[in-house]
């Protein structure tokens, strides 16, 4: 499967409004989980280096086939971010400002976000080529604050993460997010090492039927 291009990424998340981050003790069959996430209507798949073994789970989920975007976050050192390429990953998420995790995905042509806190962040994020800049954790500043960086950021892709669910996605999608990380909401530990599929499938349908309509994404 190859690369994305940061804009074909930011068109899947803009039209799926969503992101599925994974973040558990193992995966029975990560291709199993990718296709329970389609079929709930979440195309992208985030899969962590907090997770043992993570880079084998990647190659399991890549090579399922199925059209499931496959990336690989936490990622925190330039080794870690060619370790995930060389596995497969179509894009790379860190938790913070991480230049040589950015580095090594501008070189390879790969869509990086960046995790960032604060507005000084964010521009440094940007500086790096992030694509889309990652605001974790969200719950510490709301809605409210991705609004307020539209200001001085006009048109900035926001992916927040942290916190949301399905009572509370909309407010910062409705507050300018491209799109909102959903965690342990849809995709419980327990539930994806059990390997409850069904289950994670009807979470992913709740969690993206209360998403309002896609944006549209300007090339």
């Amino acid at each position: 499967m190859s690369p994305l291009t940061d804009h074909e990424l930011t068109e899947l998340l803009a039209a799926d409004r969503t992101l599925a981050v994974v973040r558990a003790a193992s995966i029975p069959d990560a291709a199993a989980l990718a296709a329970a996430l389609r079929a709930g209507g979440v195309r992208s798949l985030e899969l962590t280096f907090t997770t043992p073994d993570v880079l084998t789970y990647v190659r399991r989920a890549v090579e399922g086939g199925d059209g499931t975007v496959v990336g690989v976050g936490t990622v925190m050192t330039g080794d870690q971010a060619r370790a995930a390429l060389d596995a497969g990953a179509q894009f790379l998420v860190t938790p913070g400002i991480r230049a040589e995790v950015a580095r090594v995905a501008v070189e390879a042509g790969v869509p990086v976000c960046l995790g960032a806190m604060t507005p000084s962040e964010v521009a440094q994020a940007l500086d790096l080529g992030s694509s889309v800049v990652k605001v974790f954790p969200a719950r510490q500043v709301g809605p409210a604050f991705l609004k307020d960086l539209q200001g001085p950021f006009p048109g900035i892709r926001l992916l927040p993460s942290g916190g949301i669910d399905a009572s509370n996605a909309r407010s910062y999608l409705d507050a300018g997010a491209l799109a909102v990380c959903c965690g342990t909401s849809v995709v419980p530990p327990a539930a994806v090492e059990g390997g409850e599929w069904e289950d994670i499938a009807a979470r992913a349908a709740a969690f993206t039927a209360a998403l309002p309509a896609a944006q549209v994404v300007g090339s």
